[in-house]
């Protein structure tokens, strides 16, 4: 993963003092370890997108999504892209599934952490899990 740039670590920053309702309520559910022991981080800055959390050992990346993301389905999916071409596992809920079912979404992170990761290296071209 290429490091953060200044001006994207400042972006994360501002956006961790801007979090949504949704944001707020996963955050309280996902902070301190509490699913299944695995550390997330909120406004992470991974390549020159910055993602909403992330558990890095896992290579998961959770998005919360609002109604903003109807109009940016293109650059949603390019990002998703990206991220997935890098190891990552990328999980996108609805703010309103996010404040209405948290429960829910949480167990649905909880089991996207007990399936193991498969990375593909690109170089040899083999499976490693």
């Amino acid at each position: 993963m290429p490091y953060a740039s200044p001006s994207e670590i400042k972006r994360a920053r501002r956006l961790r003092t801007e979090t949504t309702d949704a944001e707020a309520r996963l955050w309280t559910g996902l902070r301190g370890k509490q699913i299944a022991g695995h550390r997330f981080r909120r406004q992470v800055p991974v390549g020159s997108f910055i993602a909403d959390f992330a558990c890095l050992k896992a290579h998961l990346i959770v998005e919360v999504d609002g109604s903003q993301h109807l109009a940016a389905g293109r650059h949603d999916d390019h990002r998703t892209a990206w991220l997935q071409s890098r190891g990552y596992r990328v999980l996108r809920f609805w703010d309103n599934d996010v404040l209405q079912r948290t429960e829910s979404v949480l167990e649905a992170i909880r089991l996207a952490l007990l399936e193991a990761p498969t990375l593909t290296l690109p170089q040899r071209g083999r499976e490693i899990r």
